[in-house]
């Protein structure tokens, strides 16, 4: 059965820098990974290094969700591992000013919500995030809008996107599996599989 994602809800996590790029995101060298298994940790691993002060240092925004960031998230390369690693520290769901397109779309493809806000609106987020990390913010893609305890602010996300997500339909996977019987009947007239010949 796939996966239908109306709602993202969790403590948030605010990184508000312009043109983060992928590179920053998931360091180069982590690229010669045979599976994405581990690669959370290495989130934002040179920036980490380089400021302890990082909010991804933080422990008070461990299992974190929801991830606020600034203007042109994800630009640079197009490198899959840069959602997968977010992914697998915990983000679920991102909102920011505006996002690299093929980063947008490896995240929908992955299931992480990607929706855009207003500066004036991501700063009220962060303002919340960072006045009270343990807050539990909820992104709706059904009204789009995000909720941060007393603030509500507005979010935008393509129609094909936001559809793909709240249907289901970016889960190839769940699709499939939802289908086993189609697969199984339609595999059983297949020739080569059942050692049929022409």
């Amino acid at each position: 059965m796939s996966t239908e994602i109306k709602t993202v809800t969790g403590t948030g996590i605010a990184l508000m820098l312009d043109d983060i790029d992928t590179d920053r995101i998931i360091p180069a060298r982590y690229l010669r990974c045979v599976t994405f298994d581990g690669l959370g940790e290495h989130a934002f691993e040179d920036d980490r290094q380089q400021d302890p002060n990082h909010p991804f240092n933080n422990p008070k925004y461990a299992g974190a969700s929801v991830l606020v960031a600034g203007r042109n998230f994800g630009c640079g390369s197009s490198r899959e591992h840069a959602p997968q690693s977010l992914m697998r520290w915990g983000i679920n769901a991102v909102v920011a000013e505006s996002f690299a397109e093929i980063f947008f779309g490896n995240c929908s493809s992955l299931g992480i919500a990607a929706v855009v806000a207003s500066r004036e609106d991501l700063n009220k987020l962060a303002a919340a995030i960072e006045a009270d990390p343990t807050l539990q913010l909820t992104v709706n893609l059904e009204d789009l809008t995000v909720t941060a305890g007393d603030v509500t602010v507005s979010v935008t996300m393509p129609d094909s996107a936001r559809d793909a997500l709240v249907t289901g339909e970016w889960d190839y996977l769940g699709q499939l599996l939802s289908a086993q019987d189609q697969v199984t009947k339609h595999a059983a007239g297949v020739p080569y599989l059942n050692g049929f010949t022409a």
